[in-house]
């Protein structure tokens, strides 16, 4: 999901971010007293963020391993592009296909799996090829983890922007 609103975030939205990376059961009112911010303004922070995507839902923080999907890959897909509407739709109703991106090179879209193993993950390219409009794939397995999806750089370096170059 991509962010809806065009207004970009700034160090107050980074620090709420951040507080709540640390603590994600914290309420608007702890929030308001760690950060020394007004818990209506904290309130009405958290709200647009969740409205605009910026804040995704809470079931990306788990890890597909623990629902017994302990093999990862990644497959290219190449379609036909006046199907694209079939095939978006067609990956959306598969349960193991958790996250799609148009991309650029030699394939139109690169698709994360999740499997139980490797005759599950074949089950699924199956599944995935009888979508009407893909035409081929090439999967790519992954052996391990090296770095998982990290955001707390950016946001801390967000989170200190404007203090830096306020007066």
């Amino acid at each position: 999901m991509t962010i809806t609103n065009s207004r970009t975030l700034d160090s107050l939205d980074g620090r709420i971010i951040l507080a709540l990376d640390k603590d994600p059961e914290a309420s608007a009112l702890a929030l308001s007293r760690t950060l020394g911010v007004a818990r209506n303004t904290v309130h009405a922070r958290l709200a647009r963020l969740e409205r605009s995507g910026a804040l995704r839902s809470f079931s990306r923080r788990l890890d597909p391993a623990a629902l017994g999907y302990e093999l990862m890959a990644f497959l290219s897909l190449e379609i036909s592009q006046t199907r694209f509407g079939s095939v978006e739709s067609g990956l959306a109703a598969i349960p193991e296909v958790i996250e799609v991106h148009a991309t650029t090179g030699d394939a139109d879209l690169m698709a994360k799996v999740v499997a139980r193993g490797t005759a599950d993950l074949y089950r699924i390219t199956n599944q995935i090829l009888e979508i009407d409009g893909i035409q081929r794939t090439s999967t790519a397995i992954s052996v391990m983890e090296l770095m998982p999806p990290r955001y707390d750089g950016l946001i801390s370096r967000l989170s200190k922007e404007e203090s830096r170059t306020a007066p």
